[in-house]
């Protein structure tokens, strides 16, 4: 079992920053994928980005693209998600995830283990 919890969800005006972060507990992947993911009431769960167990592999959506940065602090077990130059289509509720493995991706139902979530609120 892993348990995860996201925080540092708010309200924010466009163009503003935010940084929201997953802690992360339980029992320990030899090899894992993290990934955020978000998704407005009435649509479909998105991927927004991820990372390897290894740190040298992240994938981004595509409009996440050179506005938000996804990485880990092993020592705190802490999965980080910094999101610049925010949008209002940025506004979702975002989750964390995790599954063991190598191949990271996008699809949510490949992922094990997913926190409550954190709303993110961005104003024209």
């Amino acid at each position: 079992q892993v348990q995860l919890v996201e925080s540092g969800g708010g309200s924010v005006q466009a163009g503003g920053s935010l940084r929201l972060s997953c802690g992360i507990s339980g029992d320990a992947l030899n090899s894992y994928c993290l990934a955020w993911f978000r998704q407005v009431s009435g649509k479909k769960r998105e991927g927004v980005g991820s990372i390897n167990s290894d740190g040298d592999t992240t994938t981004y959506l595509d409009s996440a693209l050179g506005r938000f940065t996804v990485s880990q602090d092993y020592a705190k077990n802490i999965l980080y998600l910094q999101m610049n130059s925010l949008k209002p289509e940025d506004t979702a509720m975002y989750y964390c995830a995790i599954k063991g493995g190598r191949y990271c991706g996008d699809v949510d139902w490949t992922y094990t283990y997913w926190g409550q979530g954190t709303q993110v609120t961005v104003s024209s």
